[in-house]
């Protein structure tokens, strides 16, 4: 198994900056890309932003060019830095790995961090 925990979430006005980080531990051999998902309540879990272990990287389009993914490959830690944020923003944030086990991927996600946007 493979545990996630996020952690930097928090309050923040409009405009604003917030950094999110993850931190994986546990049975890792290898993990193939980590990302970022948000969920707000009657929504489905939609992707924020992902990046492989070769450090390639993909966005939704709500959120480039502004929010930045970068990824420490040692340390099994992915960041998450959000500027200008919006109201819009706001949403439990998850973290989100796999790991290739045997001949699948498995994933794994983190328990959620909130992050409020105030207007």
């Amino acid at each position: 198994q493979v545990q996630l925990v996020e952690s930097g979430g928090g309050l923040v006005q409009a405009g604003g900056s917030l950094g999110l980080s993850c931190a994986a531990s546990g049975r890792i051999f290898s993990i193939n890309s980590m990302g970022w998902y948000r969920q707000v309540p009657g929504k489905q879990r939609e992707l924020v932003a992902r990046i492989t272990s070769g450090g390639s990287t993909n966005y939704a389009d709500s959120v480039k060019g502004r929010f930045t993914i970068s990824r420490d490959n040692a340390k099994n830690t992915v960041y998450l830095q959000m500027n200008s944020l919006k109201p819009e923003d706001t949403a439990v944030y998850y973290c989100n790995a796999d790991q290739l086990e045997g001949s699948y991927y498995r994933d794994y996600w983190g328990q959620g961090t909130q992050v409020t946007v105030s207007s």
